[in-house]
């Protein structure tokens, strides 16, 4: 009888451990599911904002591009002497973050074209 008690016994606990260790994974996977759907909800959150953020800085390019046009064309060909000049306000243009290098490169390559 005391050797039945103790097989049943055994086996009661080997039946609780493994219900234990059942609900602990089923837990921790709970855990891991609500982490991921926590993750997916900030990245898409990030991904809003970095949709914003590239949109206004697109439109602030946008309103910035019609100034350096009209700021680029004034320059017009004219005597050896004046070329120097233009090249130095181009060159100043550039720096001062009014033209591109691309818009520098063609303002530059018309000027020492005339």
């Amino acid at each position: 009888m005391v050797a039945r008690t103790a097989v049943v016994a055994g086996t009661a606990t080997a039946v609780n451990r493994g219900m234990t260790n059942k609900a602990n994974a089923n837990a921790e996977q709970q855990q891991q599911a609500a982490a991921y759907q926590q993750q997916a909800a900030a990245d898409q959150q990030q991904a809003e904002v970095n949709a914003a953020v590239a949109a206004a800085l697109a439109a602030q390019q946008a309103q910035q591009a019609p100034a350096a046009q009209v700021t680029a064309a004034p320059v017009a060909p004219a005597g050896d002497g004046d070329v120097i000049a233009q090249l130095e306000k181009l060159a100043a243009l550039l720096t001062a973050g009014v033209l591109t290098q691309e818009e520098f490169t063609a303002a530059k390559a018309k000027v020492l074209a005339a």
